[in-house]
């Protein structure tokens, strides 16, 4: 999309909204005034009464909260557009609430390269209706041989260095990109999961995969990258981040290098907040993802990680597959699900499951990435970026993956009852997402702007 903001010219006022910024833990009754591109103003004064010639929107009382960030988005371009695209993506995010999406080096070529940074980017400005960032390899060809040019890439513009979901094995090349990192100030995005441990496993090593006899991935395959990375860390200094932990050991590990003092976050997948290893049941494929959904206990230990802030992040994991991928059997199929337009009403389960309280739930898809990113986005104050999105907390539905805007359908939420979802989103500004009409249900299609 352009960010540009030459053609936003008439004030946009949302009144009667309940507005909920995390990062000042405001919730209060009142509305929010757009002006070129740019939150103007906010507050009470707002709720009713908006500024003469302003274009007024009535949220009929939802929330309006910053548009929420996707740390964790892989597509198919260049290279795979079968299975999604940048205008396809921002589509299903927009229409999630999700304002930016950070993208993964993992595509066709491989993002290793400054013109290939600069490619995407001039793809996002072209199609998408919401924010791109892109993240690029941390070793060239996700080989784990050779390290990128960080210094160059950052200058292009990636946002973080990752090899998605191709862990560095290699210690001393993981050790070398964390200390060479520390010289631009440059996030290390790391997925940690040892190839050797996790062998030809396909769902968590347990009781369910005995049962099901499906060979099983040990769940020491994460943490005993995850505590190499620490250790590596405590050498360097350098800023890293974990993208997606799973199990209550990796969440201790994060735990202690936090009181360490380390430069250290972590994120969780929406998968693993709200799904456990039991929803593989009938050996649905759908529920194949990396890393594999763990116990129920697990599951709870994530959840009271992001109760105490020692999980910072919750990312939808969106990796689309075509149907011939996931039309297989279970040890055969490909890993990966769609996320992003679910993220958010598959996290409102743990509000109204009252496993976390609103503010702190949001606070991990806005201010949170914002900050780990140093993003301008993801909160609410004069002069910040309008990027906003209004949902209903409330309103019951059923996840249809045939109303789905992702060009790939695998969703392991496909057929769930969930309670809340996205009514508009905006980008710098512009609404470029609505339902036509709110009040009606939600096999309405969606409107679009780009």
């Amino acid at each position: 999309m352009s960010n540009g903001r030459d053609n936003i010219t008439k004030p946009i006022a949302l009144i009667h909204a309940r507005v909920i910024d995390p990062a000042t833990e405001r919730d209060e009754l009142g509305g929010i005034l757009i002006e070129d591109g740019l939150i103007a103003d906010f507050g009470p004064h707002l709720a009713k009464n908006a500024p003469e010639g302003a274009e007024v929107i009535d949220c009929a009382g939802h929330i309006v909260c910053p548009g929420l960030i996707d740390m964790l988005v892989f597509t198919g371009e260049p290279g795979e557009e079968h299975r999604e695209t940048l205008a396809t993506a921002s589509r299903a995010a927009a229409t999630g609430g999700v304002t930016t999406i950070v993208t993964m080096p993992n595509t066709e070529p491989i993002i290793d390269e400054v013109a290939l940074v600069d490619f995407l980017q001039r793809r996002a400005r072209d199609t998408a209706i919401t924010r791109v960032h892109v993240m690029a390899a941390m070793t060239k060809g996700l080989k784990n041989e050779e390290m990128t040019e960080i210094g160059l890439l950052l200058e292009a513009g990636a946002i973080a260095f990752t090899n998605g979901k191709n862990s560095v094995t290699n210690a001393q090349v993981m050790r070398r990109l964390l200390a060479y990192s520390c010289d631009f100030d440059a996030l290390i995005v790391h997925y940690t999961e040892d190839p050797d441990l996790r062998g030809n496993g396909v769902m968590n090593e347990g009781e369910v995969a005995s049962r099901l006899g499906l060979p099983g991935i040990p769940k020491l395959a994460e943490t005993i990258m995850l505590a190499r990375d620490m250790r590596l860390i405590i050498d360097t200094g350098a800023r890293y981040h974990s993208a997606t932990i799973s199990c209550s050991d990796s969440l201790e590990l994060i735990r202690r290098s936090k009181r360490q003092g380390l430069k250290v976050s972590a994120g969780v997948s929406i998968n693993h907040l709200t799904l456990n290893e039991n929803d593989v049941g009938p050996y649905r494929t759908f529920c194949k993802v990396r890393p594999p959904l763990r116990s129920e206990e697990d599951r709870q230990a994530m959840v009271e990680g992001l109760r105490d802030g020692s999980i910072d992040v919750i990312v939808s994991s969106h990796d689309p597959k075509d149907a011939e991928g996931k039309r297989q059997p279970f040890e055969e199929a490909a890993y990966g699900a769609i996320g992003v337009e679910t993220l958010l009403p598959a996290a409102l389960r743990l509000y109204h499951n009252e496993e976390i309280d609103l503010m702190r739930l949001l606070r991990t898809m806005t201010i949170n990435p914002a900050t780990i990113l140093g993003l301008e986005t993801g909160r609410i104050a004069k002069g910040a970026p309008a990027d906003l999105t209004v949902f209903d907390l409330n309103t019951p539905w059923i996840i249809d993956r045939d109303l789905l805007q992702s060009r790939s359908k695998n969703s392991a939420f496909d057929e769930a009852r969930v309670q809340g979802r996205a009514l508009m989103s905006f980008v710098d500004g512009k609404r470029v997402f609505h339902f036509s009409n709110q009040s009606a249900a939600y096999t309405k299609k969606p409107v679009f702007s780009s």
